[in-house]
């Protein structure tokens, strides 16, 4: 199966008490862990004409993702600046999305995208991601969705929400996805573990305990992991489980995968 995500795409850059930047941003980073995990993927959205651009494509080149999707736009590749505190805990301190804002795939991307099996819409203009639902919906393509970050459930058959620690609000996010539109609500709930409801059943699935270092870009594992195990034929439960899974090794080390450190900047 070829997977595609499309949407953002960033600069991590941590302050701090580290001064450190690394490649992230929702639809990038699961393109990235579905590559990782030995799927076929290919990435949509846009960069500015600079160097944190080059570095954008050639993090998605070097894990083997597609970038035939990558557009260059006039301005500026997107930054997160992610503070650091004296404990270690992270909190994101200011964001701009830049170009990914102005993203709005063509004719030509939205056919591509529809003849994938699968495609993950990261954070996406509401306008933009509306035209990929639109367009893609009943072609056969399992469309999911980070609902934290880009809003709207018609067309989806996997929204993905989040809802920190708090279960009761999760089974409220998931009841809101499927009243949506959306087939299958999945929401994770930190360490707390994630849910899973399709209108008639619910599932509940805890947390991997492991060592946390940084848990940016947790999430988004999750994602490609539950992804990767549905598409393989894997039950809603089993799915969760491997979610968990690759949000646990994602927390265990800086940045949201393995890549070499730059410093911020």
């Amino acid at each position: 199966m070829l997977f595609a995500t499309v949407g953002d795409n960033t600069i991590d850059e941590y302050v701090g008490t580290l001064s450190r930047s690394y490649v992230g941003g929702n639809a990038l980073n699961v393109a990235v862990d579905l590559a990782r995990a030995g799927n076929a993927c290919r990435y949509s959205g846009a960069v500015g004409p600079d160097r944190a651009g080059a570095r954008v494509r050639a993090a998605l080149t070097a894990h083997g993702v597609r970038t035939d999707g990558l557009v260059v736009l006039p301005g500026h590749t997107s930054v997160s600046r992610i503070r650091v505190d004296a404990t270690g805990d992270r909190s994101f301190e200011y964001e701009d999305f830049a170009v990914c804002a102005q993203y709005r795939p063509d004719e030509a991307e939205l056919e591509r995208l529809g003849r994938c099996g699968a495609v993950h819409i990261g954070m996406l203009p509401a306008e933009s991601a509306a035209l990929v639902r639109r367009t893609l919906a009943g072609r056969g393509v399992l469309l999911s969705q980070d609902c934290a970050v880009t809003e709207g459930f018609d067309g989806l058959g996997i929204a993905f929400c989040s809802a920190g620690e708090d279960v009761a609000h999760a089974r409220l996010l998931a009841g809101q996805a499927i009243a949506g539109g959306a087939a299958l609500a999945i929401v994770t709930c930190g360490a707390a573990g994630s849910i899973g409801h399709d209108g008639r059943s619910w599932w509940q699935v805890p947390a991997l305990p492991t060592n946390v270092v940084d848990t940016t870009g947790a999430g988004d594992s999750y994602i490609a992991g539950f992804l990767a195990a549905r598409t393989a034929g894997a039950d809603v439960a089993q799915s969760m489980r491997a979610g968990s899974r690759t949000a646990a090794e994602t927390c265990a080390h800086e940045g949201a995968w393995p890549q070499e450190t730059v410093p911020a900047g």
